[in-house]
């Protein structure tokens, strides 16, 4: 089923995929990682003003990296404000995704957390770096194929 967005987005000639809703409603889209921060300019434009959160996860041992996205529109005097889900998939071997630091500032702190815990790149981020683990630390510790240095050995060589 097609949701108002997707609809609006397929009538303006925007590739995107629906993935349908979520248990509260929410229309969902997959947007390609190359076509992202172009849709996510026409988005704030067409009035998502308001990034309520990013995160990402690994979708499966061996597989994509998935960027998640939870756009809300916020206008004067409406009770219900409009929210959409975005997901951008990329490859495990080199995922990169355009940053959409320029267009949401409240991105920052989050695409540096899954930068730090899962390995994307966010192109064109201004900060990327470490947020959580120490500059040293080697790996992504939230991929379902690391393999966590063991402490206990590491204590007992000192």
């Amino acid at each position: 089923m097609q949701g108002r967005l997707s609809a609006w987005l397929v009538k303006h000639g925007l590739i995107h995929r629906s993935l349908g809703f979520d248990y509260q409603g929410i229309e969902t889209l997959q947007i390609k990682p190359e076509d992202w921060h172009s849709i996510a300019v026409i988005l704030y434009v067409y009035g998502y003003n308001y990034l309520r959160s990013q995160c990402a996860y690994d979708v499966a041992p061996g597989g994509l990296l998935a960027s998640v996205y939870h756009l809300t529109r916020i206008e004067y005097g409406v009770d219900q404000p409009e929210e959409v889900c975005i997901k951008v998939f990329a490859p495990r071997r080199n995922p990169r995704i355009p940053s959409v630091f320029w267009v949401w500032k409240s991105v920052d702190f989050q695409e540096r957390e899954s930068y730090d815990m899962l390995g994307i790149f966010y192109a064109t981020h201004p900060r990327l770096k470490r947020i959580l683990m120490p500059e040293s630390w080697v790996g992504w510790p939230l991929r379902k194929d690391y393999i966590a240095p063991n402490f206990y050995e590491i204590q007992d060589a000192h």
